[in-house]
């Protein structure tokens, strides 16, 4: 097995406030969301290694457009230069977590150059996409002839499928709310958020007075448990971060998260909820580390149906405190393409900037839209 300091590691992780679409970041584009995190992970980098590094390419997931490869565009924003390029990936919801695994591979294959990665959503300014001059909101996630649920209906679909009551997904919703008003009293957000003057400094405020006001949410479909309470908050944001090869052969003895393993896999597209589960046992299995290793686990929370039959699979307590220990998208809302980006630069606060000790393991995971699971092992190195 490769040694961790040998691995790619991340240095540095920044991300924006994250907003309700419509609400403090509707008037910035994807590119006014990107470039400010894309800056401030690459000034942040500067000031640890003691010199700017030499970015090799921007990766930037992304799932609603306007096109134009915004991580391209990202880079020459960020003033990177003209000669560093840029690569939008698109899986969906797992865009920003899949951006950090590509920008990993291609540094394990053997170019030690630094990369930038993470993800941006804007859904506030979003393009109306159409077809024959009629608008749709989402293209298909799978084929003509299988099952293509909206991910709102899917989520109800696996509540009704693992007989997830509506009880429970209060309760798990009501936790992440409750973790991240404790981290934003606690400042356990500061140092990772880059303000973007004008728009907003923070995260919007976690849900006041939650156990009061989910019984009186409606249900989303007919007799269903899925609400507006217990189903996250489409949003807008962006997050990023640096990685580089590890080991004094490449000039970086940084502390970090090494990037030990991932996985990307696919399941039922009827039921994509679960994809988070399997992804996160592959990942783990080609690091060799149990389930019972890991310190800090970041599931992005598109819904607490979702999440909890994710846990289910994994045989991990609902309310456990190595879960989203500071709340999740639940609390603080979803940027799809970034989204997964976020959950990485919680692990790094959580166990780089937090102190944990070398050797501590975290894992960020998503379940994606058609049928998918994204998930990556990390390993704090110092």
């Amino acid at each position: 097995m490769t040694e961790s300091h040998a691995l790619p590691r991340i240095v540095a992780a920044r991300r924006t406030p994250i907003a309700t679409r419509g609400r403090a970041l509707a008037a910035l584009t994807v590119e006014q969301l990107a470039v400010p995190v894309v800056r401030a992970v690459h000034d942040d980098a500067t000031h640890v290694l003691g010199l700017p590094p030499v970015v090799a390419d921007v990766v930037l997931g992304n799932c609603m457009g306007p096109g134009g490869n915004p991580a391209r565009v990202a880079a020459l924003g960020a003033g990177l230069g003209f000669d560093v390029p840029g690569f939008t990936v698109d899986r969906q919801c797992g865009s920003g977590l899949a951006a950090i695994i590509e920008a990993s591979t291609a540094i394990s294959a053997g170019d030690h150059r630094p990369r930038i990665a993470g993800g941006v959503e804007s859904a506030s300014t979003a393009p109306t996409r159409s077809v024959d001059g009629i608008a749709y909101a989402r293209a298909p996630f799978a084929p003509a002839g299988w099952h293509d649920p909206d991910m709102t209906r899917a989520a109800e679909d696996l509540a009704e499928h693992d007989g997830i009551s509506r009880g429970r997904q209060d309760a798990y919703a009501a936790r992440s709310t409750h973790r991240a008003a404790s981290a934003v009293a606690a400042g356990r957000f500061t140092d990772e958020l880059v303000a973007l003057v004008g728009a907003a400094e923070h995260d919007e405020a976690p849900r006041s007075g939650i156990e009061r006001l989910l019984p009186r949410f409606t249900p989303l479909f007919s007799e269903g448990s899925l609400t507006a309470g217990n189903t996250c908050r489409v949003s807008d944001g962006a997050a990023a971060v640096l990685v580089m090869p590890g080991g004094p052969a490449h000039g970086s003895t940084t502390p970090g998260l090494a990037v030990r393993a991932h996985a990307v896999v696919g399941c039922d597209p009827a039921l994509p909820g679960i994809g988070a589960a399997p992804a996160i046992l592959d990942a783990l299995d080609r690091a060799g580390v149990d389930l019972a290793q890991v310190a800090a686990f970041e599931i992005v929370e598109a819904f607490a149906a979702q999440t909890l039959a994710v846990l289910d699979r994994l045989g991990v307590a609902e309310d456990d405190e190595r879960l989203c220990a500071d709340g999740g998208a639940l609390a603080l809302g979803h940027p799809w393409g970034a989204s997964g980006a976020v959950a990485v630069v919680r692990l790094f606060s959580r166990l780089v900037r937090g102190g944990a000790p070398a050797g501590t393991i975290g894992v960020a995971a998503a379940s994606v839209g058609g049928g998918l699971g994204v998930a990556a092992v990390f390993e704090v190195v110092r």
